[in-house]
């Protein structure tokens, strides 16, 4: 997700490398002549070779580095793991899933099929916005950085044993620019065309004036077999196992309930560099569950191995049965550097109940955090205040110099709150019913131009105020409850509705809620993301990650710069700039946060030395313990 690129001094090819390959002239065909005429024409040019790419500055590693610094490069095979799905992308759904195809807006995806596909790069965890090869060895990038040429591995393979070239990596990306989820679509908008010049040489050329991350984001996407989908439609929901190249494959599924995953004993990459100590686990299974209490059961009866926890109470109180006194289970808590991310209750602006941001401020007001915090999350959460929390890009008290040059242009078409003091929410008295917020929010509310009839309240023309909080599980029924009855207290009907999973995708996809939950991170390079989740345009695509409807055309032509910034200072200021007009808008009503992961799993696992510098690195690091499994008894084998 970047772009506007700084190379490698350390990685970078000069013009003499290249005539180097005239030795090897004699019987080439017409595809290599014309590569070869490309490669100098290229050198003649301008431009670069590197492994690697980076957003800003040097990449972290060398072309020749063997491992990531955060893997046991001699973990050994074998074994597996099971895991509830924690985290979701594109059409895919917590608690349910009806389809292999996670790259359309179709369907509920299941959980894992990421796993399937090589991309053309990947990240380095270490590093907050470089990519290194993987189906592509090196890159050349042209001096105005909109054309790119990437060198494919002659070895890469499908796991049917058919070549993966550079003539299914064009169709791949053309495919999801044409027929992917919106947000894939929207994501590549920058992306212009791509065409295979030889069978291992692609050439990706980008639009002029494209974000800072359109070329991270073509490198990050999966390749398809272009043979496959000559006999299969791409953009319907299926469950036949598609062809793939990556790591693993689907093994067997049951619909709704549980996916598994086999590694692929012969898969082609295994020994890349970006592999090495990675993708350990024989099988891999994702077992779904629509009730969170009833997933924490089935954990305790080794239905499946390994949680990540999400709920205080559970972790504080919950972990008292006998395998963890036993030691059969064990409780960690891992720290990495990564944002901690966004999450709240966010409005839905297109209705026009929401339009005013007296009223959505109003709202956010009668939520107590302290009382919520101390009473349901045994306080171990602090207060999310910002979209960029717990980074370098969130907003702190006045704005500085650089960012009122950003700002001062849009003076008139901002509140003079943007000016002041970013905005915070009040701290409450931690009596559940704080009387002096709830009376500032009934002020803002009379403000708004709302009314009351008794104890009802009425919004500007008349009709009664009520509010649905739309969710499919109920685990933050606990926390909404209390923010329900404040709400009452303002004569703000409101109430929490549970649907079934199919039916909450297709309300979310259609716009058809008040107020939902959403957890996201902005990453420590926004980018491109920003525009999916603050853009105007997708605020009418259905599917967006814009779930608020924001259309605001100042924060259009901040994340516009951001996307062009050339350096990380540059880049910080405009994402405070942003922070400062998104909370002046009060889109949402913040949650809480904490730095750190829960982890609980059965004793069968071990793990590297450290974690990631910006990941938990589980399980994708991790592996099965022979030792420790031998002396762990499960319950019911």
């Amino acid at each position: 997700m970047r772009s506007r690129l700084v190379l490698s001094r350390r990685s970078a090819l000069g013009f003499g490398s290249i005539l180097l390959s005239r030795l090897g002239f004699a019987g080439l065909g017409l595809g290599a002549w014309r590569g070869v005429a490309q490669a100098a024409a290229d050198a003649a040019n301008g431009g670069a070779e590197t492994h690697g790419l980076s957003t800003f500055g040097d990449l972290a590693l060398p072309p020749d580095f063997t491992a990531f610094g955060y893997v046991n490069a001699n973990a050994p095979k074998g074994g597996e793991i099971s895991l509830q799905v924690s985290g979701i992308s594109g059409n895919q759904n917590f608690t349910t899933f009806d389809t292999l195809n996670i790259f359309i807006l179709k369907g509920d995806g299941a959980a894992g099929m990421g796993l399937v596909f090589d991309s053309l790069m990947t990240a380095n965890a270490d590093e907050p916005d470089s990519v290194y090869g993987l189906v592509a060895k090196k890159v050349w990038i042209s001096s105005d950085k909109n054309h790119y040429r990437f060198f494919l591995r002659k070895e890469a393979r499908f796991h049917d044993g058919t070549p993966l070239t550079a003539h299914d990596v064009a169709f791949s990306l053309q495919l999801l620019k044409t027929k992917g989820h919106p947000a894939i679509r929207q994501s590549l908008r920058d992306f212009d065309s791509a065409e295979a010049e030889a069978d291992d040489v692609l050439s990706v050329r980008l639009k002029p004036g494209h974000s800072r991350s359109a070329v991270l984001i073509v490198v990050g996407q999966p390749i398809f077999s272009a043979a496959y989908y000559t006999t299969h439609n791409f953009d319907e929901t299926t469950l036949d196992p598609p062809l793939g190249s990556g790591p693993y494959k689907v093994g067997p599924f049951n619909q709704g309930r549980d996916i598994s995953f086999l590694r692929v004993a012969d898969y082609w990459g295994a020994d890349l560099p970006v592999n090495r100590g990675q993708n350990n686990f024989d099988k891999m299974r994702y077992e779904y569950f629509s009730d969170r209490k009833v997933a924490f059961e089935a954990f305790k009866a080794a239905v499946y191995t390994f949680r990540e926890e999400f709920t205080a109470a559970i972790w504080k109180r919950g972990y008292d049965f006998p395998a963890v006194q036993d030691g059969r289970i064990k409780k960690l808590t891992l720290h990495d550097s990564a944002p901690s991310g966004t999450q709240g209750w966010f409005f839905n602006t297109r209705r026009d109940k929401f339009k005013d941001p007296r009223v959505r401020e109003a709202i956010g007001l009668a939520f107590d955090f302290v009382w919520t915090n101390k009473n349901i999350m045994y306080g171990v959460y602090v207060r999310t205040v910002s979209y960029f929390q717990n980074s370098p890009m969130e907003a702190k008290g006045k704005p500085s110099a650089q960012e009122l040059a950003l700002l001062d242009p849009y003076r008139k078409q901002l509140p003079p709150s943007v000016f002041g003091d970013v905005y915070v929410p009040p701290v409450s008295d931690g009596s559940g019913q704080d009387r002096t917020l709830l009376r500032e929010a009934n002020q803002l509310l009379m403000q708004a131009g709302c009314e009351r009839r008794g104890t009802s309240l009425l919004l500007p023309g008349g009709k009664p105020f009520d509010i649905e909080f739309l969710d499919f599980e109920g685990a933050l029924q606990p926390h909404t409850a209390p923010f329900i009855r404040n709400l009452g207290l303002l004569g703000i009907s409101a109430r929490y509705r549970l649907v079934d999973p199919a039916q909450y995708k297709r309300r979310m996809d259609d716009f058809d809620y008040d107020i939902v939950t959403e957890n996201f991170s902005l990453g420590l390079t926004p980018g491109e993301n920003m525009r999916a989740y603050f853009g105007s345009e997708t605020a009418k695509i259905p599917g967006s990650r814009n779930v608020s409807g924001i259309a605001n055309p100042v924060i259009d032509a901040l994340i516009a710069k951001a996307l062009v910034a050339d350096t990380r200072e540059k880049l910080t200021t405009i994402c405070r700039a942003i922070d400062r007009v998104l909370r002046a808008g009060h889109y949402w009503v913040p949650m809480w946060n904490r730095s750190s992961h829960l982890l609980a799993y059965w004793d069968l696992f071990d793990r590297p030395s450290r974690n990631a510098k910006y990941d938990d690195g589980a399980p994708g690091t991790w592996w099965y313990d022979k030792d420790k499994a031998a002396h762990v008894s499960l319950p019911g084998r």
